[in-house]
């Protein structure tokens, strides 16, 4: 019984105290935010005809359809020209405020309303990855995804490093403007009536609105320290949680689609990875679909390792090396999707869920690199780093492992280890 005790308590602190998986839900945010980006730019000298009030699927559709699904868009609350080009352009800066750690949680919340807008404004615009890309952008709203790599690490990391030389630390200004203005807006919005119907959207707006607000507000009080340990605790459990969704939404996406063509003939005769090869809307390169097709070794290879891969997938997660292995080999499966079907916006946001189970290690080098080869871009790369190329492996002065509950810059680099008389103040997620 006490054994038990101490797992299931060991179990509660490791969800309260910290973050988990920090590294990984700053790639997944970095990949969804700019695997959308890249979509909205490919897509702007095009936006009219998927999105816009006078396209194909006009407003009025699109108006009955919402009405009777109940489905949130933004684009639902004008039908001029004026708000579809404004939304457009909003949709691509919160798409790169995300990409870039800038105001990571009201980014989040932006990118959310953006992403489901467009989606749900022309439902039959897109392919399987919209549909994880609507998923993911729901659930990037609870993880803490700017906790490393994004300029929101950098900035409190400046912020700690002059507190701890004694100097005087601005308030933050920017923030509570843009809470305010944000406030007012959805403030605006809910009292004319636009939310008509839908109710998830508006309430999630609004609680996390209210927690950005209360967050500043214990922020600013220097006695409040059990409430910023309160929200803190919160905010780990939320992102934590939201971070096991996100894994298991993975692991379903895989199980489904190899059960389900488990019962295809063509998957079980080992020829269904043909036919699209041949049809002309998924050819960008002919030459190399039929090079590929032209052998029936290969299609069958190719068929039967498909279903074998994505239906083992979610049992390889209690063996790490073979998980590692499986995770390749389905990286290279959608980089070959896109590349030869076409489908790279497809690919993206696969591959961006399956980062999600990319090992630490893995990550903290791909980190160190980036940074060595922003550096030498910039001009300052000199071949001396010394102890901060240390720091960009993940090892701390002494040439230690950094553990992963460290705060992150940013960049990729980790500060060095604290000592234990050195006083820290607390650091919760809820920042705006």
């Amino acid at each position: 019984m006490n054994r038990l005790s101490l797992t299931l308590s060991r179990a509660i602190a490791r969800v309260t105290e910290s973050p988990l998986g920090r590294y990984q839900s700053a790639v997944i945010r970095i990949g969804f935010a700019g695997t959308w980006l890249l979509f909205l730019l490919r897509e702007f000298p095009h936006r009219q005809e998927l999105y816009g009030p006078d396209g194909p699927w006009s407003w009025d559709l699109a108006r009955q359809l919402t009405s009777d699904n109940h489905a949130f868009t933004a684009l639902m609350w004008s039908g001029g020209q004026a708000w579809f080009e404004v939304f457009y352009l909003l949709a691509m800066l919160s798409s790169a405020a995300l990409l870039l750690g800038w105001r990571t949680r009201t980014a989040s919340l932006l990118f959310m309303v953006g992403v489901l807008s467009l989606q749900n404004r022309s439902v039959f615009v897109g392919d399987g990855g919209d549909n994880v890309l609507h998923l993911m952008s729901i659930y990037l709203v609870f993880t803490r995804c700017g906790g490393v790599w994004s300029l929101d690490a950098r900035r409190a990391a400046r912020r700690e490093a002059a507190r701890e030389r004694g100097e005087r630390v601005r308030a933050d200004r920017a923030g509570p403007v843009l809470w305010a203005v944000l406030g007012l807006a959805l403030g605006g919005v809910t009292l004319t009536g636009r939310f008509d119907g839908d109710l998830l959207v508006p309430v999630l707006l609004w609680t996390a609105w209210a927690g950005l607000g209360l967050w500043a507000a214990v922020q600013r009080l220097e006695r409040a320290r059990e409430s910023r340990v309160l929200l803190d605790v919160i905010a780990n459990v939320l992102h934590n949680g939201a971070l096991c969704v996100i894994m298991a939404e993975a692991c379903l996406i895989y199980a489904t689609a190899g059960w389900y063509k488990i019962q295809g003939s063509r998957w079980q005769d080992g020829t269904a990875v043909y036919y699209p090869l041949h049809l002309d809307y998924f050819s960008p390169w002919p030459g190399l679909a039929d090079l590929m097709s032209s052998s029936g070794t290969i299609m069958m290879i190719v068929t039967y390792g498909t279903v074998m891969v994505q239906v083992a997938f979610p049992f390889t997660l209690f063996n790490r090396r073979v998980k590692n292995v499986l995770l390749v080999l389905m990286m290279t499966e959608h980089a070959v999707i896109a590349v030869v079907l076409g489908l790279p916006f497809f690919s993206l946001a696969m591959i961006t869920a399956d980062a999600v189970f990319l090992p630490t290690s893995f990550l903290l080098l791909l980190g160190g690199l980036a940074a060595r080869a922003r550096d030498r871009l910039t001009g300052r790369g000199d071949g001396t780093r010394g102890r901060d190329g240390d720091r960009d492996r993940g090892l701390d002065p002494d040439g230690k492992r950094d553990g992963d509950g460290d705060d992150g810059d940013g960049d990729g680099a980790l500060p060095a280890p604290r000592s234990p008389e050195e006083g820290a103040r607390g650091h919760v997620g809820f920042t705006a």
